[in-house]
This record gives C-alpha cells, sequence and structure tokens, in this order.
C-alpha cells in the first residue's frame, strides 16, 4: 500500500499542515515496523525482470502474522463469522504468511501480480531461483473456486512466460483437488507445506 493512499485515509481529519506532519509519520511508523520486522512486504511480479511492473509498482503490506491484525481491532471468532469479508482478507494474509515461509525454505520469493491494463490479478507468486515459478488465487470457501479458476486461467492465457505450478488455496476442502479442464490444483491451506 502506497504512503500516500494511508495518508488519504486520514485525510478528512487533517488540516494542510497536519497532513504534511501525517506523510511523515507514515512513512516514520513504516520505517519502525519494518526494523522491529513486524510486516512483510510482497512485491509486485513480473516475468520481465526489468520491467516496470516489477520494479515501479507498490507492494503490497502485510503484517508478518495476521494474528497480529485481529489482537490489535479486538477481533473475536464470533466477529469474524459474522463479518465474512474481514475474515476472508484475514485468510488471505494468513495464507501468503505460509506461502512466503515455504518459499524462504525453498530459496523461493513471495510476489503478488496486478496488472492495471489488462485488470488481471493473482494473490500469490513464488519464484525460485532457476525463474520457474507458480501462481496461486487464495479464497476463504469453496464458493470462490471457480472464479479463482477463472483468474488463474486468464492470467495462464495472457502471460509469456507460463508457470510450473497453479493453485488455488482454500480455507475449506476435503482433499487435495484437481480441475479436470485446467489442470489447476485446488488445496486446503492445512495441505501446504514446502
Amino acid at each position: 500500500m502506497l504512503i500516500k493512499t494511508l495518508v488519504r485515509d486520514i485525510e478528512e481529519y487533517e488540516s494542510g499542515e497536519e497532513l504534511i506532519e501525517s506523510r511523515a509519520t507514515v512513512s516514520d511508523y513504516l520505517s519502525v515496523l519494518e526494523s522491529l520486522h513486524l510486516i512483510a512486504n510482497q512485491e509486485a511480479f513480473s516475468v520481465n525482470y526489468r520491467s516496470s511492473a516489477r520494479v515501479g509498482k507498490s507492494a503490497k503490506r502485510h503484517l508478518v502474522d495476521p494474528s497480529l491484525c485481529c489482537a490489535s481491532l479486538n477481533l473475536t471468532v464470533d466477529k469474524l463469522l459474522r463479518d465474512h469479508e474481514t475474515f476472508g482478507l484475514l485468510f488471505e494474509a494468513l495464507a501468503e504468511r505460509d506461502l512466503r515461509i515455504y518459499a524462504d525454505c525453498l530459496d523461493g520469493r513471495l510476489y503478488h501480480f496486478r496488472d492495471n491494463a489488462s485488470g488481471d490479478e493473482v494473490d500469490a507468486i513464488v519464484e525460485f531461483k532457476d525463474g520457474r515459478y507458480a501462481a496461486f488465487e487464495i479464497k476463504l470457501s469453496g464458493g470462490g473456486i471457480q472464479e479463482a479458476i477463472g483468474s488463474l486461467s486468464t492470467f495462464y492465457k495472457n502471460v509469456q512466460r507460463k508457470p510450473a505450478y497453479m493453485c488455488v488455496i482454500v480455507g475449506h476442502c476435503e482433499a487435495v483437488m484437481k480441475d479436470p479442464e485446467t489442470g489447476i490444483f485446488i488445496t486446503p491451506l492445512t495441505s501446504l507445506r514446502p
């Protein structure tokens, strides 16, 4: 998330002078959070290593553990079960945290992908040192599986260098499955490992 996005969120409560101070304060806070290893940046991915999409796009910022978000917002199980959208965002952050850990174990890196021109988006990309990569969509419930498969299929069709593996990570799923039409795997979060 860009600093200007964070500042825009507080803009209506600030005067012009306070807004300038807010911009510096947000930068300072982010710097402190990074130095304390409380946030993790998920950089943008592009198959072209010199692309402005890889070096110019802003990173997705995450707390290193979604439980920190739950604690700071005083979220309980009951509150999350009544707010499916927030629960889904936290589940996505949890899955991306796990993917980051597993990627580190395998000498890989975690990215995100978004093409502003076409609207293509992939929640997580894990790239390895040899250039191979995997694409992941993350959905809390099975209701979003077909949409996720569609998103990954569109990405596959449009990207120049194809992923070695594509997967939809789901919160509730009986077992690892494979979509017969696309070959995309559907995997419960609990079955992930390096």
